[in-house]
């Protein structure tokens, strides 16, 4: 099977179901960040963070791809039978951040984004979240989106940051609290 299929070159793209649609649709633009959201997890992974956060960032991207793949479907289509995020998977991810906050040292302040390389990658994660989340929220305003998507993008880049704070911590690198200039 070849990579290029050149179907897309007039600038549309194929659903999951066989319809076509502009690449710049608001359902391939939130698929595309979930998508991207999934690649910054992945180099985040790739800074070595330590075995529970590798096997809680695997899951996550895991579940990203079934978000992206549902975001991907046509409506009307088959995407019942595809794999979703789900309730439980929201309260996973509530559960590793209350998990991680027992490592730190409670937040009195904002912080700026970096610190080790890891803890970064995470923050660039935790801000393209927040896009795929505002960008499925544009989508649901026109079209049905499951609310449990919504919820799951929204936990997160709640759990990212956190996720980030905890590898500054692990890595002995304190966080840099914003001072208004």
């Amino acid at each position: 099977m070849k990579i290029y299929t050149k179907t897309g070159d007039a600038g549309d793209t194929g659903l999951f179901g066989g319809a076509r649609v502009s690449k710049a649709d608001p359902r391939v633009e939130a698929y595309g960040d979930v998508d991207e959201v999934n690649s910054h997890l992945g180099v985040a992974r790739a800074h070595g963070l330590g075995e529970d956060m590798d096997e809680l960032l695997a899951f996550i991207q895991a579940k990203l791809f079934d978000v992206g793949a549902e975001l991907a479907s046509a409506p009307g289509s088959k995407a019942s039978a595809l794999p979703r995020v789900s309730e439980d998977d929201v309260v996973r991810l509530e559960r590793a951040i209350d998990t991680f906050e027992e490592e730190l040292e409670p937040l009195k302040t904002f912080i700026l984004p970096g610190g080790s390389p890891g803890a970064a990658a995470l923050h660039v994660g935790r801000t393209t979240a927040r896009r795929a989340e505002r960008r499925v929220v544009a989508l649901a305003s026109q079209t049905s989106v499951r609310p449990e998507i919504v919820r799951f993008l929204n936990r997160l880049s709640d759990l990212l940051f956190t996720a980030a704070r905890v590898q500054n911590h692990r890595m002995g690198v304190a966080d840099v609290p914003w001072k208004p200039s």
